[in-house]
């Protein structure tokens, strides 16, 4: 894996709870090298509606080219019907916390 790889996936979810489970899910699944997550408030249009919800916003830093598995463990987990996945690539970094990130991502399953 080379640091070009290394980016942020962005999600929302619907509680603490479900936030943390997505982010167990993808830690154990060493599909994440970190998650955090913090409470923020969402205002969008759905079915037509005006929304303002309180909701918890993943960013997961992970290895972009394992995308579509990390969306459907994400899927699999999520409450919402159309869930915000939206990835984003890391331009720079420090060299010594994307090389953490390499081997959180590279380490054998134990």
């Amino acid at each position: 894996m080379k640091f070009k790889d290394l980016g942020v996936i962005l999600v929302s979810a619907s509680s603490e709870e479900e936030a943390h489970k997505i982010a167990s899910i993808l830690i154990e699944s060493q599909l994440a090298a970190c998650v955090s997550f913090s409470p923020v408030t969402a205002v969008y249009t759905w079915e037509d509606k005006l929304n303002c919800d309180e909701e918890w916003q993943l960013i997961i830093k992970t290895d972009l080219t394992k995308f579509d598995v990390i969306v459907t463990k994400i899927q699999e987990a999520h409450s919402y019907d159309i869930p915000e996945i939206i990835a984003l690539p890391i331009v720079k970094g420090s060299s010594r916390y994307l090389g953490w990130m390499v081997e959180e991502l590279t380490k054998e399953v134990e």
